[in-house]
């Protein structure tokens, strides 16, 4: 490899200027800090001091009108991400949002957690070089679909909500709002914001699983137009009942905002948080399912670990020129380093004459001699390391410009933006080679990391064995740089009937260099996508609440968009082009309380890429995915409250991504998915509620060859609620189901089994 072409640490002239442009955002907000430096309101200009005894004329700012908010509310109000449009009536796209009263209603912890009220979205595991929060969204990979305030969180660690008001999530391709990927959907984390309304809270927490947790949320305010808000976390135990679960995470978000109610508006925020995390691999498949065996085993070893410290900046300046046009910088860095030691099960084989013999992982379709036979006591499990310390660092700026005019008789809301974008990241892999019995698991010069072996059936609970001494492997480096622009326009023709119009182009370039080379990894690669995002809908809206739309949309998906080589051999692949049509429409009910949706869609993927028997890959395949959608959120009485949505996906690999693929279902997406959450008041002070989460049968990989069966898990709530606090009861799989919770595609296709019934008591205190 030409040390020339490998991508280095220093800033490129994009990293340069963002870098100076969230100087910049800081300036401003010092600025708006000083006394009597803040922007004055557009419009007449303020009259000259009044003569003694007369009256001067007021010239009013806006203010922030307080009404009696509805808190413990399920129903989201408008969306958060300005460029996709406030009113969700307005946009012609189906949209879910779990906000904050229903995650605490549910009990939920974790961004994973929040978002298991989505049917269609489903939960990938940890693997190979995924970490985190990893998302499957209408049958593709949301991998780098994930965003903090509409700025890209592209980076692998767990998500935690102690933070968030909400959680948004946008159905369908959606490259022309959020730029390259989203084929799927985006999922967008709305922040806690401060207000000018004093308040302080606190809760505790304490799960039969061990887990005990503990939040704190503050907002202060500093003066009439500023305030601080600085939300924490601590938690320790075991999430689940399941062996090596075991979290120990803290973290802590501070927000302050200047210029509350006046024309210019500075917020910036930060995330800082500390896990210590065991990844759970799960349980390799056995004869075409995943191994029988005891719901709570793992295969890992008891100091298997992910460190991760995420850093995440943010620097906002919201400017009102006039009430019908602002604009907007927002500026986003990110730095996320994690450090993983982590050990997954990978071959279900036999001893023979104390050696391991490997026997089936569940990518073919006829076991190997004997497995399928022997009983399952007499089967081992191979395990194999999975380590590596990344580094994931970006740095976003994305300015908009929206404004309201008329041509005549048409109304106009147009919306303009552009964003700049240098992302790097870096990964040293690692493993570890070692034995089973007295023979070594490896071959003399091999990297493949097999450390140890152990029971199927009963799990043998150590450390990592002496001997699997821990080896560098490859050194994975790369960059990457956005430039993009792209306009909107929602155009009103009357009031019953909108056109929503928009295009983006982007320029993508990225750069991938490797210590170690082989057929499926290059030493140096490079690679520029231009490619152009459009948007298109009509909606009908005879009355306030009814909304009736169809649209098109597109995105695309760089070979390199994850900055890791995804090779053809010789050079990256084309992207991945993606293409949606949906109809649908959305209804309120029962005076706004209650909100009603449905949608029929179709997804199609072309290039789709899938790795080839020589470790090789190629984008020759087509995905596509029919399917429709129904939702249900609000208020049925004053004492009753749901949330539910079902989903059905017809996902067919159309045309071969890998041999033995076509006219399979993709993997991880079932055909039916529904879920229903609703309490009930009894009376002011005690609640009940109860919920349902289903999901019909799912393959494991994209062959078909590992079927995971359907399920249906309850959950149970019961509440007491005072002025001051609340206690609340949660129970997590209610009738103890044994069902899979997340699936990894890699090794023939493992299935991590959920948590057993659980139990958490916690305790929320308002000091004012």
């Amino acid at each position: 490899m030409n040390p020339t072409h490998r991508p280095t640490g220093g800033m490129t002239p994009v990293a340069v200027a963002l870098a100076a442009l969230f100087a910049c955002s800081g300036a401003v907000a010092q600025q708006a800090a000083q006394p009597g430096q803040a922007a004055q309101p557009s419009g007449p200009a303020t009259p000259a001091a009044a003569a003694p005894g007369t009256t001067q004329p007021q010239t009013l700012r806006e203010i922030e009108v307080r009404t009696s908010e509805d808190k413990t509310s399920f129903s989201p109000g408008t969306l958060s991400v300005g460029r996709a449009g406030g009113d969700p009536h307005d946009i012609p796209q189906s949209i879910t949002v779990i906000n904050q009263a229903l995650m605490q209603s549910q009990g939920s912890t974790s961004l994973a957690s929040a978002l298991r009220n989505v049917p269609g979205l489903t939960i990938g595991g940890a693997e190979g070089g995924q970490i985190g929060t990893n998302i499957n969204l209408n049958g593709f990979s949301a991998r780098t679909d994930i965003y903090l305030d509409g700025a890209r969180d592209r980076a692998q660690y767990y998500r935690d909500v102690f933070a968030l008001d909400a959680v948004e999530v946008l159905m369908g391709p959606s490259s022309m709002l959020f730029g390259r990927g989203s084929t799927g959907g985006v999922i967008n984390q709305v922040s806690k914001r401060p207000s000018l309304t004093a308040a302080a809270e606190a809760s505790v927490s304490a799960s039969t699983t061990g887990l005990v947790r503990s939040t704190v949320d503050v907002n202060q305010p500093l003066s009439d137009t500023s305030a601080f808000r600085i939300s924490a976390m601590a938690q320790e135990g075991d999430a689940t009942t399941r062996d090596q679960t075991k979290l120990k995470d803290a973290g802590m978000a501070p927000v302050i905002k200047f210029g509350i109610n006046t024309p210019t508006q500075v917020t910036l925020s930060a995330l800082l948080q500390h896990n210590h995390d065991m990844a759970d691999y799960g349980v390799p498949p056995l004869n075409g399912r995943p191994a029988k065996v005891d719901r709570n085993n793992a295969y890992g070893f008891g100091d298997d670990r992910t460190v991760s410290d995420i850093t995440a900046l943010g620097a906002t300046i919201d400017h009102k020129f006039t009430a019908d046009t602002h604009l907007r910088n927002q500026t986003q860095y990110n730095d996320v380093t994690t450090d993983a030691r982590e050990t997954a099960p990978q071959n279900i084989g036999r001893i023979v004459n104390g050696a391991y013999v490997a026997g089936t992982t569940g990518t073919t379709a006829v076991p190997l001699p004997l497995i399928s036979t022997l009983p399952i006591e007499q089967l081992w499990v191979r395990q194999q390391s999975h380590d590596r310390i990344i580094n994931d660092r970006s740095l976003f700026n994305l300015t908009e410009l929206s404004t309201k005019f008329d041509t005549g008789s048409i109304k106009h809301t147009l919306l303009i933006g552009l964003e700049l974008g240098h992302d790097t990241y870096r990964n040293q892999a690692y493993y570890r080679n070692g034995t089973c019995g007295r023979f070594a698991l490896n071959p003399v010069g091999g990297t493949s990391g097999y450390a140890s072996c152990t029971p199927l059936a009963e799990p043998i609970e150590i450390n990592n064995p002496p001997n699997a001494l821990s080896l560098p492997g490859n050194l994975a480096t790369a960059t990457g740089d956005t430039v993009a622009a792209y306009i909107n326009d929602t155009i009103e023709l009357t009031p019953q009937w909108k056109l929503v119009a928009g295009v983006r182009q982007d320029h993508f370039k990225a750069e991938v260099a490797n210590t170690v080379t082989s057929a499926t990894t290059l030493g140096y690669e490079k690679q520029t996508v231009d490619f152009t995002s459009v948007r298109a809908g009509a909606l009908w809206q005879p009355t306030p609440a009814q909304s009736y739309y169809v649209s098109y949309s597109t995105s695309f998906n760089p070979s390199l968009e994850q900055l890791v080589a995804t090779t053809g051999g010789t050079q990256p692949l084309p992207p991945q082009e993606n293409k949606s049509y949906e109809l649908g429409g959305k209804w309120d009910l029962n005076n706004g309380n209650v909100s009603l949706s449905a949608a029929a869609f179709q997804i199609t993927q072309t290039n789709a890429r899938s790795q080839n028997n020589d470790g090789t890959y190629t984008a020759t395949g087509t995905v596509r995915v029919n399917g429709a959608r129904a939702g249900v959120v609000g208020r049925v009485t004053d004492q009753l409250q749901v949330f539910g949505a079902y989903t059905y996906l017809d996902g067919t690999i159309v045309d071969g991504i890998a041999p033995g693929t076509q006219g399979k279902t993709p993997a991880n997406t079932p055909k039916n998915a529904a879920s229903l959450w609703a309490t009930y008041a009894i009376t002011p002070q005690w609640e009940v509620g109860a919920g349902a989460t289903a999901s019909a049968k799912r393959y494991a990989n994209n062959t078909d060859l590992v079927q995971v069966p359907g399920y249906t898990r309850f959950d149970a709530m019961v509440a007491y609620h005072q002025p001051k606090y609340d206690v609340r009861l949660n129970v997590f799989n209610l009738t103890n189901k044994y069902y899979y919770d997340a699936l990894i595609p890699s090794d023939g296709g493992r299935a991590v089994p959920g948590s057993g019934v659980s139990a958490t008591l916690s305790l929320n205190y308002r000091f004012y």
